[in-house]
């Protein structure tokens, strides 16, 4: 039973009584009623027909909560996850063409396929490797060039009249419902973030629209959509070359969307106090894609901001993402002709109204005062993003690459330092202090990483160096509490240096070492304590007996005592 719990996780939804079905009704009504026009938004920014983007809030949604942990989140079309689709499928399909459609749908089978896989394997870890720097400054890029690609729509420009300066086509009344509506989206959302003002505005333009006359005096509207259900879809093969295209932009793909779920997935179990199963998500999220592509739309994501409103809203199970997926498929069963007339302008100003709040360049300055490396790879993969459009992978792979380059570089030189005794008793870096030695023939160091291949060399090249400017040398003591792991190049270090230091006469003591470390250096035969190895349990145990080799300072030998 517990297994089949947790292969079908909506086993475990509670029991709903009224009192319950009708909170979480509220709750999925407020969301569902976000979602239509919002989706219908998304869908035109990855170039995908409007209709899509309400398939991708229906069996992708139900399927994501059916069989995903954290149920409460909203799954279906997002702003970033849409513009890399959009940004991905450029040069190789006319925007909302057969071809075009049947290219997101293999992004929404692969990227689907590949989170399944990762999940069923326990392999939600691999995301991890993209650092918060890399994702804030990709996000904030992204934002950019999504607002940079809805402002033709928002000032009624055509296609890149905006960019080369043709701004006499300027089409004043969609610069009335796009400006217009983007103030009262903004607004709203500021004092009262629950009330289903996107769908409002939508309706009350719509009626606008209708009664000015828009279209007909050369607005650009929504246009008829389709009514009813998705047929089911079957993409057919689009050949090795193009499937091979599709490779970076699908592992991006999964990386953002599965990494904007991780942002809401976080803030929810939270709230109930339990473990985020992040692979059980990577499954869920995965079969929710591959919902979306059999529905023959685009690849679908965990939106941050209709999930945080589901939670404002008053959810506690995932009843209430089920009661938004039925108020999204009535809307798309009943109430798709009245989205006939609503002028692309608003649309545009949908869009740019939940993108804004992802522009925040005081997030650059703050990490250039945390960590500047990480800034400059954050600045690297702002600016690479923005470059490489539409590829926009470039700029994550740039960011990843630069991350994983420092962190090898840190591992690599590991933090070493010759310690000294502080005025308020503790072991601190004696030259950043200012501490004299602990004693005139004594090398004290600690080191602040695992005894690896990685830093093996670095342990080795500081007791040599030392050893090489002082003659004198007569004691080393290595004070290793930091130092957690130890692998095979790491035992060989150590005993390479054990013998060096033994053939010159040179004691070593070892302070603090941690269980996993010294069981592998006894199975290795390296910690037979003898007359050149001495070995204790604490540092305050170390600077006892080293006051008692009468070469400690007095202080040094009194703090110990």
């Amino acid at each position: 039973m517990s297994r089949l719990h947790r292969l079908f996780p909506f086993l475990n939804w509670p029991r709903p009584d009224a009192a319950l079905l009708r909170g979480e009704a509220l709750a999925g009504l407020t969301v569902g009623l976000m979602v239509i026009p919002q989706s219908v938004a998304y869908a035109a920014l990855a170039g995908m027909p409007l209709i899509t983007g309400i398939y991708a809030s229906i069996l992708p949604a139900l399927v994501a909560a059916l069989f995903s942990a954290s149920a409460r989140l909203s799954v279906g079309p997002t702003a970033l996850s849409c513009l890399i689709i959009g940004a991905s499928l450029a040069g190789l399909a006319e925007p909302g063409s057969a071809r075009w459609v049947e290219l997101a749908v293999w992004l929404a089978l692969l990227s689907g396929l590949l989170q399944v896989l990762l999940g069923f394997m326990r392999f939600g870890w691999l995301l991890n490797l993209v650092s918060a720097p890399v994702l804030m400054a990709f996000t904030q890029a992204a934002a950019v060039l999504i607002i940079g690609s809805q402002l033709p729509a928002l000032l009624g420009l055509p296609a890149g009249a905006l960019w080369r300066g043709e701004l006499a086509s300027l089409h004043g009344p969609s610069l009335a419902f796009g400006l217009g509506s983007l103030a009262l989206l903004m607004l709203v959302r500021r004092w009262r973030p629950a009330f289903p003002s996107v769908l409002l505005i939508v309706l009350a333009t719509a009626g606008v629209s209708v009664w000015t006359g828009f279209e007909a005096g050369g607005g650009a509207v929504v246009g008829a959509l389709p009514e009813g259900l998705p047929a089911p879809y079957l993409p057919s093969w689009p050949g090795w070359a193009t499937l091979g295209q599709l490779l970076l932009p699908t592992l991006v793909i999964t990386l953002v969307s599965f990494l904007e779920t991780a942002s809401s997935a976080k803030v929810d179990n939270e709230r109930e106090g339990k473990r985020w199963n992040q692979d059980q998500d990577l499954i869920g999220q995965g079969l929710g894609k591959l919902a979306a592509a059999f529905s023959g739309a685009f690849p679908t994501s965990s939106s941050f901001s209709r999930s945080a409103l589901n939670l404002y809203a008053g959810a506690r199970t995932a009843w209430a993402t089920l009661a938004s997926v039925a108020v999204v498929l009535l809307a798309l069963l009943w109430f798709t002709p009245l989205l006939r007339h609503v002028p692309q302008a608003v649309l545009a100003a949908i869009v740019l109204a939940a993108v804004l709040g992802l522009i925040r360049p005081r997030e650059f300055s703050r990490l250039w005062r945390i960590s500047r490396p990480e800034a400059v790879t954050a600045g690297a993969t702002f600016t690479i993003t923005l470059a490489a459009a539409p590829q926009l992978y470039w700029g994550v792979l740039a960011g990843v690459l630069m991350a994983l380059s420092h962190f090898l570089y840190q591992r690599l030189h590991p933090r070493i330092i010759e310690v000294g005794l502080h005025p308020d008793g503790s072991l601190r870096d004696r030259h950043l202090w200012r501490l004299p030695p602990l004693a005139p023939h004594l090398y004290a160091l600690r080191m602040d990483a695992a005894l690896d291949f990685a830093a093996a060399s670095g342990f080795e090249r500081a007791i040599t160096e030392q050893m090489a400017a002082h003659h004198k040398l007569r004691h080393v003591c290595l004070f290793a509490q930091p130092i957690n792991r130890i692998d095979a190049t790491g035992v060989e270090t150590f005993a390479k240096l054990r013998t060096q230091l033994q053939r010159q006469g040179v004691t070593l003591h070892i302070s603090g070492l941690k269980l996993p470390v010294e069981k592998a250096l006894r199975r290795a035969g390296e910690l037979v304590e003898g007359e050149r190895l001495r070995m204790y349990r604490t540092d305050a145990d170390a600077l006892a007996a080293l006051a008692q080799l009468e070469e400690l300072p007095a202080d040094i030998a009194a703090a110990a005592i």
